[in-house]
């Protein structure tokens, strides 16, 4: 399983480039950062966790996370950059897919994207996405982008997103960016993945992965789809050996181990403790050991 890290990146504490170099040269795999345009005072949707406010302040102070995968990606040559999650649904796709492939062409074919549906239905609302439509909007600019970045003339005709042949450079370095989707697991969820994704991303709540993993795979298979879907599990507490081994069993790819958003010197000496603790190689970024 790869090695990731996820940064609720704001605009205090250590910076995602900082974290970036530090996670390259520590053999990390992965960058992860968040996505939030912005946070509306009325609060109509509950967070995902249940609750009626928001767990901390870092919700209204994210960073842009392409911006500042970007400033990672100037100064690391190995480590990939990804989200978790991002609101694609929250951008102009035409735009968005030109920021998209404008970092995998810098940074030499690093970017993976995490997306998710949107829990906060407040937030859609301000960029004029009906709540109850948005998986069918995603799917939209999952296609329409996707054209953007492989066909020589570009099109796409849909009900939230339409534009004529157009040209659009530059292409991704990679032929296809993996999307994974973070989202709470189930039929819908997992149909969605199956039909559009590479993949899934858990929630911090996600409770009997390994089953859950199976019913992906299941999905997967009755869609037709070849090969194996990735499977990044988001880890919210410390897991044990055995929580490893059955993660590992179970398929994953990928963990994404959380990094406070406290000062460099702090975060460092944390980034030292985890890449110990889980047997990484300094500068190798391969599989890692387990935890002790």
């Amino acid at each position: 399983m790869r090695n990731g890290l996820v940064l609720f990146s704001s605009d205090r504490g250590i910076t995602p480039a900082a974290l970036a170099l530090a996670a390259e040269e520590r053999g990390f795999d992965t960058i992860y950062v968040p996505e939030h345009t912005h946070i509306p005072v009325r609060r109509d949707a509950a967070h995902p966790t249940g609750g009626e406010s928001l767990p901390d302040d870092r919700y209204t102070r994210t960073l842009d996370p392409w911006i500042s995968l970007a400033t990672a990606a100037a100064v690391t040559s190995r480590i990939r950059l990804s989200t978790a999650v991002a609101l694609p649904v929250e951008s102009d796709p035409i735009t968005l897919a030109k920021q998209i492939a404008t970092l995998d062409h810098l940074s030499g074919g690093r970017v993976s994207i995490g997306a998710g549906f949107g829990w906060n239905t407040d937030e859609l609302e301000d960029h004029h996405v009906p709540p109850g439509k948005r998986r069918t909007v995603l799917k939209e600019y999952v296609e329409a982008m996707r054209s953007l970045w492989t066909d020589e003339e570009a099109s796409y005709d849909g009900e939230f997103v339409s534009f004529g042949p157009s040209w659009a450079y530059p292409k991704p370095v990679q032929q296809h960016i993996p999307l994974v989707i973070g989202a709470g697991a189930g039929p819908k969820t997992f149909a969605w993945i199956a039909a559009h994704a590479d993949g899934w991303m858990t929630t911090p709540i996600e409770q009997d992965i390994s089953a859950k993993c199976a019913s992906l795979r299941t999905a997967w298979a009755e869609a037709g789809r070849d090969g194996e879907p990735q499977i990044h599990v988001l880890i919210a507490s410390k897991p044990s050996p055995e929580d490893l081994a059955g993660w590992a069993e179970a398929g994953a790819t990928d963990l994404i181990w959380g990094v406070p958003d406290k000062s460099e010197d702090e975060v460092m000496a944390y980034l030292d403790r985890l890449a110990d603790r889980i047997g990484l190689t300094a500068g190798v970024g391969t599989t890692a050991g387990s935890v002790a």
